[in-house]
């Protein structure tokens, strides 16, 4: 199999990059620049890792959300290449990410589903977030209350409110991911949300909405009458 540096110059990733626009590339192309070698043992060019790479995962989004020992099982990516793709996932979501600011007002669920869904919709865990506000729905701080599977145990009324107290919070907001990509919510998360929903009640603090965030899609609980 050639190297890519013996195809014609217009073929090659970098040349037609260059020629024509970042836009013009295809997926395979655009990884082929991060990866830059092929496989010399095989004769894979650049290009034909990326392809496979993408054949392995079925689209960026799953190569993104791909771990190092993931990575390395394909053949002709080792530990360097494998950092190298992750480091450049993480700089997209960075830039992607549009976090909530302390003294930025809360005012939907849509708004919530953007400042949050790059940054969790890719998350092999469920986290568990809850937003501090104020009495005018500003963003006093972020806190996260639990990691891994939702359920009682870790999500507790004590946990979640305890920062609410130190911080005089008037109102709170829950977001939380669903690593499968759907958001439709679970019994326990409906019970969960309801239990600290009355918790808010006895302690004056409003429960505005628990958002929970899918690949692509979310749902408000408070939009569809659960809370």
């Amino acid at each position: 199999m050639r190297r890519i540096k013996d195809w014609p110059a217009d073929e090659r990733p970098r040349e037609k990059l260059l020629s024509l626009g970042a836009d013009k590339l295809t997926d395979a192309e655009l990884l082929a620049l991060i990866i830059r070698t092929g496989d010399a043992g095989s004769g894979t060019s650049a290009v034909d890792l990326a392809r496979g790479l993408l054949r392995r995962f079925g689209s960026l989004r799953k190569l993104a959300a791909a771990s190092i020992v993931e990575l390395c099982q394909q053949a002709g990516i080792g530990p360097a290449k494998a950092a190298e793709l992750q480091a450049l996932f993480q700089i997209a979501r960075r830039f992607a990410d549009q976090r909530l600011q302390p003294g930025q007002p809360y005012s939907s669920s849509r708004d919530a589903f953007q400042h949050f869904h790059e940054r969790l919709c890719d998350y092999r865990k469920e986290l568990f977030l809850a937003l501090l506000l104020d009495s005018k729905n500003r963003l006093i701080r972020e806190v996260q209350i639990s990691e891994g599977s939702l359920n009682a145990s870790i999500v507790h009324p004590r946990e979640v409110f305890a920062p609410v107290l130190r911080e005089s919070a008037s109102a709170i907001l829950f977001v939380h991911n669903h690593p499968s990509g759907d958001p439709s919510p679970s019994r326990e998360d409906i019970d969960i949300t309801k239990r600290l929903k009355q918790v808010g009640d006895l302690m004056g603090v409003r429960v505005l909405d628990h958002i929970i965030i899918g690949n692509g899609d979310y749902v408000s609980l408070a939009d569809r009458g659960l809370l």
